[in-house]
């Protein structure tokens, strides 16, 4: 089996040229935020197969345990604060620009936090996979 074929792998070398081609579309939307009649460009994320595919075993619900009286209860995911809202109107300047420069700065955040995030987990799969075979 070839190390192309770990899936894992795969999904984290997809996951990271995605990273690196929405940097450089948020990277031209920042550059052109001031031209008229620009509209702010977003790519769309990669789909990945369903995890039931992929994992051989379903995974168990992880539930935190209250050892002390004092600890903080945790909550679900389906217990959550936070909402979801999507954004239908889209300001655009009278010269026809819909470029939101922090709403941009934003996205390039987001993007680099998800590609330093994928790039650890990539080489720390791959010092898994060196072990595994011997090579330290």
């Amino acid at each position: 089996m070839a190390i192309t074929d770990v899936p894992i792998l795969s999904m984290l070398r997809t996951k990271l040229n995605w990273n690196q081609e929405r940097q450089k579309v948020l990277a031209e939307n920042v550059a052109n935020s001031d031209t008229p009649n620009f509209r702010e460009r977003d790519l769309v994320p990669p789909k990945f197969p369903d995890s039931s595919v992929i994992a051989a075993a379903p995974v168990a619900q992880v539930q935190l345990a209250t050892t002390e009286g004092g600890h903080i209860g945790g909550m679900s995911l389906s217990g959550t604060s936070f909402r979801t809202e999507s954004k239908g109107n889209y300001e655009v300047r009278p010269t026809g620009n819909s470029v939101n420069l922090e709403e941009e700065m934003m996205k390039v955040a987001a993007n680099q936090m998800d590609y330093q995030a994928a790039t650890a987990l990539y080489s720390r799969s791959l010092n898994l996979l060196k072990v595994a075979i011997g090579r330290n």
